[in-house]
């Protein structure tokens, strides 16, 4: 197996995982109250935090509404998208 091919398929295994944990955590949100969500979500947030921050950073709630997360999942979709288009 080529260097190459080695990396690009890591790239895509990771961030179909990083996606994941995405969706994840966009969804335990929702259940904030809820004590098994917490533990969930104190492991999650360091991990997706601070590439959903740079999003938060520029993109500002829309009613409460915090539309950053979406904004995030759609640039990691292309980089995928990408990634699959590479032999």
């Amino acid at each position: 197996m080529d260097a190459t091919v080695l990396i690009v398929e890591t790239l895509k295994s990771f961030l179909q995982i990083y996606l994941l944990l995405i969706f994840v955590r966009i969804l335990l949100s929702w259940f904030q109250t809820a004590e098994w969500a917490s533990g969930i979500m104190s492991f999650l947030s360091p991990i997706t935090d601070p590439y959903l921050n740079i999003f938060r950073s520029f993109i500002p709630p829309l009613g409460g509404l915090d539309i950053s997360p979406i904004v995030a999942i759609f640039l990691l979709q292309i980089i995928s998208q990408m990634l699959r288009s590479v032999p």
